[in-house]
Parts: structure tokens; C-alpha cells; sequence
């Protein structure tokens, strides 16, 4: 009558310890880690670094929808298993040789500062990031008195935060536009291309008898159809009234290409009125100057 439970009590043992055994991780196998990244605020920067390899998916969840279509990397050594709205999965071809450092980059697709998501992948022989939680930093408080102000930009602070480089930077200048049912036009438009970024130089004027139109929003929109919406600065800000005219710039980062861009830039403003200009080409940097 014991002999079954004299069984069944070497049997519990062996499933225990089969148990136990299939947990621990196997000799100089990497472990797993799980982590929570927050990227670079500003071009000078560093990227954070990514453990990836080549038997392991890499998942990067973000804390805000990204432009799918804008991911950089490459494609002979980095592979996208899936991109969504909120997530990419990475592997690599074959794990990276000692000392290589491979970069992934995306844009939000909300436009907001920063505008883009960068990191380094590399192999390293201990770990692997299986799951990436990826945060923005956190906007700067407002500590600062209101009467404090910002040192004014200089030159060489361009080049040291990467918004210049030797590839110099390219404008053109644009045509007219008016758009009468709109009652919006421009004139003295300049398209600046530099270092990853781009900003178009506009003066917008709104038509005689037409209420104040305040700029609220810019889009660079491409071929493809995808728009990247940009920062927007007027000079004054506010409304601008009736017959007068205001200079409103729009900027925004873009991945480095070796070929033109050609953009339709939208400022939309009060009323559901907008003002498109078309066909704003965009030299690459290393073009030369203006054509």
C-alpha cells in the first residue's frame, strides 16, 4: 500500500529539480534585462547605449506615437521585425563585432521637443535588453525668475550643439504665394537646410478686411504623405491683424539623406485658415551653396 507514494516522491523531486534547472540561466549565456531609457535632449548629447544580439528580440516601447515611416538604421546589419504606432522590434543580422556601434533613430509623431528618439546598439557578451521602456526627459522647470533670460546664442554654440557642421548649411529662396480665398499670402521666403534639421524663413501677410489670423501650427508634408509637424515661431507672436504681415518661421529635425528635399509646408491658424506653399525645395548639405 506505501509503494505508490515511495513512486510518487522521487518523481516530485526529479520534476523540482528539472524545474529548477530550466531557470538557471545556461553558462556565459547573456541575461535578460528589462530597463527603462530616457533619450537625449539636445544633439551634443549622448545616445543611450542598447544591448542587442543576434538570438534575442529587442522591444522599444515609447511613451508617445512615432513617425514609423522615419526609422534610420541599417538594413545590412540591423533588422525591423515590427514597428506600431508606440513600438519597434529590432534584431540584428548577426551579432555586432566588439567595438561596433550601430544607431536606430525615429521621430515623435506629435512634434514636441525632443523631436526625435536615438540610440546605439552594440553587442555585449554578459546581457541583452530584451524590453526597452523609452522616456522623454522631463521639460525643464520653472525655477528660473520671470525676468530671467536666456545668455543670447552664439556662433560657436551651433557647431557644439551639432546644429552645424562641415557640410555647411544650403538655402533657397521661394516664390510668392497667395491664396486669395484664404486671404493669406508670402513673400521673402528662405529655405535653410543644416546638420539634420531644416527651417523654412517666411514673412506671411493676411489680406485687407479679413479678421486677425494667429499662426498655430506648421507641417512639412513630402511625397510620401507623411507630415512632420515643426516648431513654430512668429516674430511678434500674437495675431496678426488685418493688412499687416509677420515673420513666422518653421523648423524641424529630419534624418540625414544624401538627396533633396522637396516639402509642401501648411501654417494653419484661426478659423480653420491655412496658407500652403509648395514644392520648397531643400539642397543637401553638401551641394555647395545655392544654386
Amino acid at each position: 500500500m506505501l509503494q505508490p507514494f515511495r513512486l510518487v516522491l522521487p518523481l516530485m523531486l526529479v520534476l523540482a529539480w528539472g524545474a529548477t534547472a530550466q531557470a538557471q540561466p545556461a553558462t556565459g549565456a547573456r541575461v535578460d534585462r528589462k530597463r527603462t531609457v530616457t533619450i537625449a535632449s539636445a544633439p551634443a548629447e549622448p545616445l543611450p547605449v542598447i544591448h542587442v544580439a543576434a538570438d534575442t528580440r529587442t522591444v522599444f516601447l515609447f511613451s508617445a506615437p512615432i513617425q514609423r515611416k522615419t526609422l534610420t538604421f541599417d538594413q545590412s546589419r540591423i533588422r525591423v521585425l515590427d514597428a506600431g504606432e508606440r513600438s519597434v522590434i529590432v534584431q540584428p543580422v548577426a551579432n555586432l563585432t566588439d567595438g561596433e556601434r550601430q544607431e536606430l533613430g525615429v521621430f515623435f509623431a506629435d512634434g514636441q521637443v525632443p523631436t526625435r528618439a536615438a540610440f546605439v546598439l552594440v553587442t555585449d557578451p554578459s546581457s541583452v535588453d530584451a524590453l526597452i521602456d523609452v522616456q522623454r526627459p522631463e521639460p525643464p522647470t520653472s525655477a528660473c525668475q520671470p525676468t530671467a533670460q536666456a545668455p543670447a546664442p552664439k556662433p560657436e554654440d551651433f557647431v557644439l550643439l551639432g546644429y552645424l557642421d562641415k557640410t555647411g548649411v544650403t538655402t533657397t529662396l521661394g516664390k510668392e504665394v497667395r491664396d486669395a480665398a484664404q486671404g493669406l499670402s508670402s513673400r521673402a521666403s528662405v529655405a535653410f537646410r543644416g546638420a539634420g534639421w531644416i527651417l523654412m524663413d517666411v514673412m506671411i501677410m493676411n489680406g485687407r478686411n479679413r479678421p486677425a489670423w494667429t499662426p498655430q501650427e506648421a507641417t512639412f508634408v513630402g511625397r510620401n504623405g507623411i507630415p512632420l509637424r515643426a516648431r513654430l515661431v512668429a516674430r511678434p507672436p500674437g495675431a496678426i491683424p488685418s493688412g499687416a504681415e509677420r515673420q513666422v518661421l518653421a523648423v524641424v529635425e529630419v534624418p540625414e539623406t544624401n538627396s533633396d528635399l522637396v516639402l509642401t509646408l501648411e501654417v494653419h491658424g484661426d478659423g480653420g485658415r491655412r496658407l500652403t506653399i509648395r514644392d520648397v525645395r531643400f539642397p543637401q548639405p553638401r551641394s555647395g551653396g545655392t544654386p
